[in-house]
């Protein structure tokens, strides 16, 4: 059974048991807690957590995932993938053991056609209705059914929340992979999917304190771990799309899979950092030294290397790639989408590192060579900021030749960057009524949103929040967060700011001045009290400041304008990546390798303001997700949708996913002024702009400046340009005939020192102050009167300006090739100046703040000319 064929079973399968299909969430979860999607219950967690009322009572899903723990060993065991797929049925109180049970032996002994007699089962130890359901209800024999402990067959989250015993489901692949007697966990009998019964919930120590009011399912099953039975391979590596994927490193490299273990690990690194470099840009991961794109970058510059070690030297990663998306692209369809953009980042990645790969390993190596036991941290540190070198690189590298890293000293030397690097950023905080509002989100579900239809609305008091904690009424000056059962105010989401406001129950006022998503899908208000007092369970009156909001508007609407002309510049590459939608001002984040030409830039700017002014209407509505795919909706990077989405479409060119607030026509925006385009990061550009009124208030402004200009040029603003020009031209040459003067009385200054010169053997030596120069006017000077020689000699010049002093030395290059050396001679001279010296055998500068020791200096550094010269 193919790998595609294995996905359609069971989604067919699951959707007849009336499951609704829901796509594969990104690889980016909607969860700050966790770096990557790991599991298929992840986009289910605020279900699971009571945080969310369920859409829908059951579901099914192919979720992509992926595990960083382990990178290093990925290649070396048989069953190691950073990149996996996870089979998944889930309930959210609706049917419990006995269907989960039943099903997943249906489908394996259907669908699959796995024979039962191989068929294994195991239950937690107490789970006497599990075991019950297995062997009463489904029928496999009391010998087929194992008990096991918690380690084996009781599932957490690791945190206080659901929890529950499972099932696992084993198949014996037979003799061939080993003798057993009995069950046995291993390579012959192998866990191919576990079912979790979430029926207890346990405190911060891990202890059971309950039974949740719902009782929900959560299976998982490996998909690659399928494939190797169904297709009775001996390894995941031998299933279809992996072997696929290895056959095209074959191809690449000239080497054989087979032939050797080392050429064995090399090829499985290549197929399998491939396949999650590719999911990782498609939902929009940059490499980086932070986070997931330090994954990504990793794993590219892992996989390169391992290229490398199979003797070729030719890009592998573009073609490795092309290959994941023609094998994977019918099953993830935005991976066929997004195959130019992965193609350039990855692309980039490559030949970045490859260009300090070779450098890098010829440092490594020659540490290793000399090292007893370990790489010191400054190597190992060096590796990672000069040379690109990932940490777990050097690490796996070290490893391979028994050599350990000072992983202490590396970490100190990383803090003091990322401390240096952390100045000044602000960083973003979640709200602090997340754990005082979980009760509230339990209870009521989501605020009502009502935001799209007015700016105004009669709501209740559910909560009040203040210092982080619940309280039932807060008075005047109180800093405050509440929480109504139905607002105007729009949280922030999608790069809009939060509305602001006022919220009036009775006598109080609050001032609104942010509005936040908070658990639960609840809108959090944040604001002061300005006068009275505002009790839980009062009726308020919500009012958004319309002005505010429909500046907003303006800019939220011209940021999906300036997406399309922007990928219709640049390509289709150039798709959102963040941004911040304000009042009267937008920034616009996106994908592209190099700066925007200013011809390009003034392009895009047109365009963008030709379709505003062409005044297209703009839709917004609710459809299904499928639908929103079928007409083009563009989903951005890092969100999470549902099966209902919103769509804004624009005249007859954008069609995007939002929830934002928007005008109704594009006219309405008024003009767009792109303030510049500059680098955020690698491969990361950031557009800012203005739009609406504060466009019109800066087109005032600069005009004011012209004029100005004008008026100080006595022209008018249009002969400005001109005047300028040739004011800067006149100046040019101004400075040109200044400098020829300069050179002209620097020679003749040249001319008269080296008439001073003291002869010592058949050298010449001038040592002598000069009144007033700074050290690069001295050192123009010095090498000046060494040209002004006849032969060899050594010009030693010493100088006091504006507290400073200064000294050089200048040689001519014969005395240099004899071992005379300019900065060896000022070197103790420089010292009594109060610094010190530097620069070449010919040419060496030294300066300090001690411009009394002018004449020290001097004495000093003719001391050591002669001794150089021989007197």
């Amino acid at each position: 059974m193919e790998s595609d064929r294995i996905r359609t079973a069971f989604l067919d399968f699951f959707r007849e048991k009336s499951h609704r299909i829901v796509p594969s969430s990104s690889l980016i979860p909607d969860d700050p807690t966790l770096l990557l999607t790991a599991a298929g219950m992840v986009q289910f967690k605020p279900y699971f957590l009571g945080q969310k009322k369920p859409e829908f009572p059951r579901a099914a899903s192919v979720q992509k995932c992926a595990r960083t723990t382990d990178i290093e060993v990925v290649g070396l065991t048989a069953r190691h993938l950073s990149f996996f797929e996870m089979l998944g049925n889930f309930s959210f109180g609706d049917y419990y053991k006995k269907e989960a049970c039943a099903w997943a032996w249906e489908l394996a002994t259907g669908a699959y056609g796995l024979e039962p007699e191989l068929l294994w089962v195991t239950v937690f130890e107490t789970d006497d209705e599990a075991f019950e359901v297995w062997r009463d209800h489904v029928g496999v024999p009391a010998n087929k059914i194992v008990r096991r402990g918690a380690e084996d067959n009781f599932w957490t989250m690791g945190v206080a929340g659901p929890c529950g015993p499972c099932s696992e489901m084993f198949y014996d692949r037979g003799p061939k992979y080993g003798d057993v007697d009995g069950f046995q966990d291993g390579d012959r009998i192998v866990e191919f999917w576990n079912l979790v019964f979430m029926q207890n919930l346990q405190d911060d120590d891990g202890t059971i304190v309950g039974e949740l009011p719902n009782k929900n399912i959560d299976t998982g099953s490996g998909f690659e771990r399928v494939a190797m039975i169904l297709q009775k391979k001996d390894s995941i590596w031998d299933t279809d799309v992996l072997r696929g994927l290895i056959a095209k490193a074959e191809s690449l490299t000239g080497r054989r899979y087979g032939e050797d273990e080392t050429t064995d690990v090399s090829l499985r690194v290549m197929a399998d950092h491939a396949r999650f470099a590719s999911f990782l840009i498609g939902d929009g991961v940059f490499p980086s030294n932070e986070e997931r794109g330090y994954v990504l970058r990793r794993i590219i510059r892992r996989a390169v290397r391992h290229a490398r070690m199979l003797g070729t030297e030719k890009p592998v990663m573009e073609t490795m790639s092309s290959a994941v998306i023609e094998m994977m692209g019918g099953a993830y369809p935005d991976l066929v989408g997004g195959r130019s953009f992965i193609a350039q980042t990855i692309v980039q990645e490559e030949e970045s590192f490859t260009r300090t790969l070779r450098q890098g390993l010829t440092l490594l190596e020659g540490e290793m060579k000399t090292a007893k036991k370990a790489i010191s941290g400054d190597v190992a540190f060096k590796l990672h900021d000069t040379y690109g070198f990932p940490i777990d690189l050097t690490v796996e590298i070290a490893r391979e030749a028994g050599l350990e890293i000072e992983r202490a000293a590396f970490e100190r030397l990383m803090d003091e960057q990322r401390e240096r690097a952390r100045s000044g950023r602000a960083k973003h905080t979640e709200t602090a009524a997340s754990e005082a509002l979980k009760d509230i989100a339990a209870s009521h579900g989501a605020t009502k949103f009502v935001g799209y239809e007015r700016d105004r609305a009669d709501a209740s008091v559910l909560a009040l929040v203040r210092g982080g904690a619940p309280v039932d009424a807060v008075a005047e000056g109180d800093e405050v967060e509440i929480v109504l059962d139905a607002s105007p105010f729009y949280p922030e989401g999608g790069g809009q700011i939060g509305d602001s406001g006022t919220i009036a129950a009775g006598e109080a006022l609050l001032e609104i001045t942010d509005t936040q998503k908070g658990i639960g899908d609840l809108i959090v208000h944040r604001g002061r009290v300005a006068r009275g007092e505002l009790r839980v369970g009062e009726d308020a009156a919500a009012a958004v400041d319309i002005e505010r909001r429909v500046a907003v508007m303006r800019s939220h609407s011209a940021t999906h304008v300036l997406h399309w002309a922007l990928r219709n510049r640049l390509g289709p590459h150039a798709r959102q990546a963040g941004s911040l939608v304000a009042p009267g001002r937008l920034r616009f984040d996106f994908p592209h390798t190099a700066s925007v030409p200013r011809d390009v830039l003034q392009e895009v700017e047109k365009e963008v303001n030709d379709l505003l002014l062409g005044d297209g209407s703009v839709r917004a509505y609710e459809t299904t997700m499928e639908y929103a795919k079928n007409i083009g909706a563009m989903a951005l990077f890092g969100e999470k949708y549902g099966a209902i989405v919103r769509v804004v479409e624009i005249g007859d060119y954008s069609v995007e996913l939002c929830g934002g607030t928007h005008v109704a026509h594009t006219a309405q925006v008024g003009p767009l002024t792109i303030l510049g385009e500059a680098s955020i990061g690698a491969n990361l550009r950031r557009i800012e702009a203005l739009t609406g009124t504060e466009a019109l208030a800066g087109f005032r402004k600069d005009r004011a400046v012209l004029e100005h200009i004008a008026m100080l040029l006595h022209a008018t603003p249009d002969e400005a340009p001109d005047k300028v020009q040739k004011m800067l031209d006149d100046l040019k040459a101004a400075q040109q005939t200044l400098e020829k003067s300069k050179q002209q009385g620097l020679r003749s200054q040249a001319t008269e020192i080296v008439q001073k010169a003291e002869r010592i053997g058949d050298a010449s030596l001038v040592v002598t102050e000069v009144t007033g120069l700074r050290v690069d006017e001295l050192q123009k000077l010095a090498v000046s009167a060494r040209e002004a020689l006849q032969d060899a000699g050594v010009v030693v010049l010493v100088s006091a300006s504006d507290g400073r002093a200064g000294i050089v030395a200048a040689v001519t290059r014969d005395l240099a090739a004899r071992g005379i050396s300019a900065k060896a001679l000022i070197a103790q001279a420089a010292r009594a100046i109060g610094g010190g010296a530097g620069g070449k055998d010919d040419v060496a500068t030294g300066g300090g703040g001690k411009p009394e020791g002018v004449q020290e200096a001097a004495r000093l550094a003719a001391d050591e000319a002669r001794r150089a010269l021989g007197a």
